[in-house]
């Protein structure tokens, strides 16, 4: 059983920018905006990116694995919509996506917790 409804799988389904919150080694935040992919076989958010494993996300989950992961727009006039996803994750130097290709590094979340808000109003 998937940790997402079904509604937020589709309003997943139709974004690709989300904000990824990783805590430094400070214990301060480190917000990002990024690509993301949800990977249906193991349930899971996946990041990655251009030099990936040098960055300071995929170094703060190596140190804390606690991350939140929001995709969210704003219809107008002014109605939210988001998906937050706060979860486990694991820093891969390598791993493969749903079909078993190669990705290279990355970020997988397995979320601990999702909430979604204003689903309900159509886009």
């Amino acid at each position: 059983m998937s940790a997402f409804s079904e509604v937020e799988l589709a309003y997943l389904a139709e974004r690709r920018l989300g904000r990824l919150a990783t805590i430094g080694r400070n214990g301060l935040p480190h917000v990002v905006p990024l690509g993301w992919s949800y990977n249906p076989i193991l349930d899971t958010i996946d990041v990655s990116g251009r030099d990936f494993a040098a960055t300071a996300k995929f170094h703060n989950v190596k140190a804390n694995p606690n991350v939140a992961l929001v995709v969210d727009e704003v219809l107008p006039p002014w109605r939210p919509r988001a998906v937050m996803v706060r979860g486990h994750a694991e820093a891969l130097e390598d791993a493969t996506d749903p079909e078993g290709n190669p990705t290279g590094p990355i970020i997988r979340t397995t979320p601990t917790q999702v909430i979604s808000w204003g689903l309900d109003t159509p886009a």
